[in-house]
């Protein structure tokens, strides 16, 4: 972690170096939904020289009713499980894929607090990417205040992302976090 001028904490900057040089010499580009981290992940990604060259831009979806309209979040999806949801992280990544006409798409979707939201506690969140053949959900579990719950998130999707790239099959499967380090649960992620 660095902390800006401000005195708060953001991710550390190389991890989303890493992402578009991979990006990069892939010749690929990353496209961006954005929900609890309210345009971390991409304020992280252009804080990078260069990010234009693979970063196609993003769509800060707060509201539930936007991960439908803008993203193609199946609005049924939404009604029955809330917008705190693996699936619904996999389709916000698929479908800003889709809508920004970019090679990978990266989402988050959680809890931030200061209360519980859609029956998930604080600190819940999905981190999802989806990329030409494949698509992987992380949960992760993390603790702290609004703002550190935030970064962390942006932290676990960057991360969640190189690995994805630097993978030779493909994503990674799901796997559960907690605080952003690995846990031993599994969970499904691949379609």
């Amino acid at each position: 972690m660095t902390t800006p001028e401000d005195g708060t904490s953001r991710p550390d900057a190389s991890v989303a170096a890493t992402a578009l040089r991979l990006l990069t010499r892939r010749g690929e580009t990353l496209a961006v939904a954005e929900s609890l981290t309210g345009g971390l992940v991409a304020a992280e990604l252009t804080s990078v020289p260069g990010a234009s060259s693979a970063f196609a831009g993003s769509v800060t979806a707060y509201a539930t009713r936007l991960k439908h309209e803008l993203l193609g979040v199946d609005a049924g999806l939404l009604a029955d499980r809330g917008a705190v949801d693996p699936d619904v992280a996999r389709s916000m990544a698929r479908g800003v894929r889709d809508r920004l006409g970019a090679t990978w798409g990266l989402a988050t979707t959680g809890v931030a607090g200061p209360a519980p939201q859609d029956g998930k506690p604080v600190g819940t969140v999905y981190v999802a990417v989806a990329g030409p053949s494949h698509a992987a959900v992380v949960p992760l579990t993390l603790s702290g205040d609004r703002s550190a719950i935030r970064v962390a998130a942006v932290r676990g999707a960057l991360e969640l992302l190189v690995d994805a790239l630097s993978a030779p099959e493909g994503p990674p499967s799901g796997e559960a976090r907690e605080n952003g380090k690995a846990k031993d649960t599994e969970q499904p992620g691949s379609f």
